[in-house]
C-alpha cells in the first residue's frame, strides 16, 4: 500500500490516482478505444471512485455505466451529468450528489467541486447531444496533505487566486491545449494565481487542433513563480507526496 499519493496519466485528459490509503480514483476516464491511453490501462478491475469534469466522450467514457456497475465505485459529477448516468441505470446510491463550491469527505480525503469556465454537454451514442452543463474542478486534500487541483478544461479566471487562498494546492492539473481551454501562456498565468509549485499539463497534443505544448508553458513562466512543470507520458506514475 502506497504511504503517499501517486498520480498516473492514463492518457490525454484521464487519471488514476492511489490515495495513501490504496483508494483508486480515477478522474475523467476515457478508456474505451481510446488510443492514447496504453491498451493495459484501459480496462480497470478496481475503482473506489470516479470524478468526472464534464460530459464530453473525451472525458466521459460511454461504457462508464457498465464500470460503475462492475467495480461498485462511486461517483461525483456536475449535476446533469449525474442524472444522465442515473438515467443509464447507475444506482443513486453510488451518485455522490454535490455542486460547485460544496465539499464532501469520501476515501479519506477532502474533496471539493469548483467552478470551472467550460460548455459542455453528454455527447449521446452516434449522434446528439443532451444535459448541456457547465464543466467543474475539483480541489482533492489527502491524508499525506497533498492538494491536488484538479481544473478540468477550463478558461483562465481570476477567482483561481481564491483557490490558492482557500485550499493551497500543492500541484494543479491543467489544460494547455489552447482553442478548447487555456494554452500555455494562460496556464502559466494560472499557475501564477494559484501559486502552486508543481504543474502537470495534460489536454494537448492528442488532436491536431490542440497545439500547445509543455514547453510553450515554460516558456511563459517567470522565474519568480518557481513552478515546476512535469511532462506526464501516457502510463508514468509521479509521486506527488514527494513533491511537496
Amino acid at each position: 500500500m502506497p504511504v503517499t499519493t501517486q498520480l498516473q496519466l492514463l492518457g490525454h485528459a484521464s487519471f488514476r490516482i492511489t490515495t495513501p490509503e490504496g483508494h483508486i480514483i480515477l478522474l475523467d476516464p476515457w478508456l474505451t478505444n481510446n488510443p492514447f491511453v496504453p491498451e493495459p490501462l484501459r480496462h480497470p478491475e478496481r475503482t473506489d471512485l470516479v470524478l468526472l469534469t464534464h460530459g464530453h466522450d473525451d472525458h466521459l467514457d460511454a461504457e462508464l455505466p457498465a464500470l460503475l456497475a462492475r467495480t461498485g465505485a462511486k461517483v461525483a459529477a456536475p449535476a446533469p451529468v449525474r442524472f444522465y448516468l442515473q438515467e443509464q441505470g447507475v444506482p443513486a446510491a453510488q451518485c455522490e450528489a454535490m455542486n460547485v463550491g460544496g465539499s464532501i469527505d469520501v476515501l479519506n480525503l477532502r474533496l471539493t467541486m469548483t467552478v470551472s469556465h467550460h460548455a459542455a454537454h453528454v455527447d449521446l451514442p452516434g449522434s446528439g447531444t443532451s444535459h448541456h452543463h457547465e464543466g467543474v474542478g475539483f480541489i482533492l486534500r489527502f491524508s499525506d496533505d497533498t492538494v491536488l487541483y484538479a481544473a478540468g478544461d477550463t478558461a483562465l479566471f481570476g477567482d483561481m487566486r481564491l483557490l490558492a487562498d482557500l485550499y493551497a494546492p500543492t500541484v494543479a492539473l491543467l489544460p494547455i491545449g489552447d482553442r478548447y481551454t487555456m494554452g500555455p501562456r494562460e496556464a502559466a498565468h494560472a499557475a501564477h494565481l494559484l501559486r502552486v509549485p508543481h504543474v502537470i499539463p495534460f489536454h494537448y497534443g492528442t488532436f491536431p487542433s490542440l497545439v500547445g505544448t509543455p514547453e510553450q508553458l515554460r516558456s511563459h513562466l517567470a522565474a519568480a513563480d518557481a513552478v515546476t512543470v512535469h511532462e506526464l507520458a501516457a502510463g508514468e506514475t509521479l509521486d506527488l507526496g514527494e513533491l511537496r
